[in-house]
């Protein structure tokens, strides 16, 4: 809960706020036939190396390594002796079999100096009470032991750039994938990740039905807010206060926004004004690796929409 205080968002206002969560970073790899290109084009096509640590007296510390970049040579973080490298162009070579159909790479980036590795396809658009969505894929890779090779869905609605990657109870919007190097188990993967990925939308299309028509007034939704964002006004700082009702007014500014007027009074305008919310703000103090920490948050399901989704479909079982 403090986490979501301490980022102190505020609209930003350049050229309407409104991009996707990736703006900025990462290349462009539209051009790439396989995963391997799409590496070659972002500069990712490097190899990772278990390598010894050394006390100060110059003596292995055992059963503990670091891993590192074979470009520069840099840490990317200490495992122990168990932990397997998985090099990029294997974990995702299965992705060729979807591009081989109807999807296509878009970008692919690093985070954390090379920690996180990660490439984003896209699938043919869908659409949910008549926008239209781009459904995105995205697919990462780390090298600091802190986690497998993973997939999110980040399905985007085009009019307002949002993510609307929900913690849906029937699907998932994130799931560990394998990394076997025979033909057939690719074929098997990436068929997994494309029923999986439909599965998904499908769920989130029927939801987007349902929360459509729970009616939710202003003070409901302020309830919300409060109970994402509280306050304790006996003992929290007038700095915070002062934060946190700013933080409200940028909320409702974007609960009022054009593109979301149409679901005005209802959950789904709810859920797509909080994803407004986060997609599209700035910390007031801007640290070096905000956008990239924004990024991940958005990608893997943001605490403050899953935390207004909650709240909904708890109201909505109550």
């Amino acid at each position: 809960m403090p986490a979501l205080v301490e980022s102190m968002f505020y609209v930003s206002n350049e050229e309407n706020g409104r991009f996707v969560p990736w703006h900025g970073l990462g290349t462009s790899v539209e051009e790439a036939l396989t995963s391997e290109d799409a590496l070659k084009i972002a500069g990712l096509d490097w190899e990772v190396e278990k390598k010894p640590i050394f006390n100060e007296n110059g003596i292995q510390i055992p059963n503990y390594f670091r891993t590192s970049r074979s470009s520069d040579n840099s840490t990317l973080g200490i495992v122990s002796g168990r932990y397997s490298i998985v090099q990029n162009r294997e974990a995702f070579s299965f992705t060729d079999e979807l591009v081989a159909g109807d999807a296509r790479y878009e970008t692919a980036g690093s985070l954390n100096d090379g920690r996180r590795v990660w490439l984003l396809a896209k699938l043919p658009e869908k659409y949910i009470l008549d926008d239209k969505f781009d459904t995105y894929i995205c697919f990462t890779n780390t090298h600091d032991g802190t986690g497998s090779v993973k997939v999110c869905m980040t399905p985007i609605r085009v009019v307002c750039n949002n993510t609307l990657n929900l913690a849906l109870s029937q699907t998932r919007r994130k799931w560990s994938t394998r990394h076997i190097g025979n033909l057939d188990a690719k074929l098997e993967e990436a068929r997994n990740v494309l029923q999986m990925a439909n599965a998904y939308m499908e769920e989130l299309n029927e939801q987007a039905q349902v929360l459509s028509e729970v009616k939710l007034t202003e003070g409901d939704v302020e309830v919300m807010f409060d109970s994402i964002f509280p306050v304790d006004y006996n003992k929290d700082t007038a700095r915070k206060i002062n934060n946190v009702e700013y933080l409200k007014n940028a909320f409702f500014q974007c609960l009022k926004a054009p593109d979301i007027s149409k679901f005005s009074g209802t959950a789904w305008g709810a859920i797509n004004a909080m994803t407004d919310f986060v997609d599209h703000t700035k910390p007031i103090r801007v640290t070096e690796s905000y956008q990239e920490n924004n990024w991940g948050k958005i990608m893997e399901g943001h605490p403050a929409v899953d935390m207004m989704y909650s709240l909904i479909t708890s109201k909505i079982g109550g």
